[in-house]
């Protein structure tokens, strides 16, 4: 996997590439949690993300309940495909804001 750093108006985005899986799970975890300080925006780019495994799942909702703790957001860009499957299937795409695009976030 591969993350990718950016800024986008007042967010943070990490744009994911390949696979999240049990590998590398803690590579996110390790990048996003140092992310998670007071009022922080972190958006999830994943148009390039192919699969997301359970060890991804629990990063996801690791970083949102963190971003609930510090009074922060965080967003997830581009789900499609299987990762969007997954995420459905699976109930914690309601946990979070989504937008179609980079230009949507607020």
């Amino acid at each position: 996997m591969t993350i990718t750093e950016k800024k986008q108006n007042d967010w943070l985005v990490l744009a994911l590439a390949d696979r999240l899986d049990t590998q590398t799970a803690p590579e996110l975890e390790q990048a996003a949690m140092s992310k998670m300080t007071d009022g922080a925006k972190v958006a999830l780019e994943l148009s390039e993300l192919q699969y997301i495994s359970s060890a991804g799942l629990r990063v996801l909702l690791m970083m949102m309940k963190k971003s609930k703790a510090v009074g922060g957001q965080v967003a997830l860009v581009g789900v499609g495909g299987m990762v969007g499957e997954i995420l459905e299937e699976s109930g914690i795409d309601a946990f979070f804001k989504q937008y179609d695009k980079m230009e949507a976030l607020p």
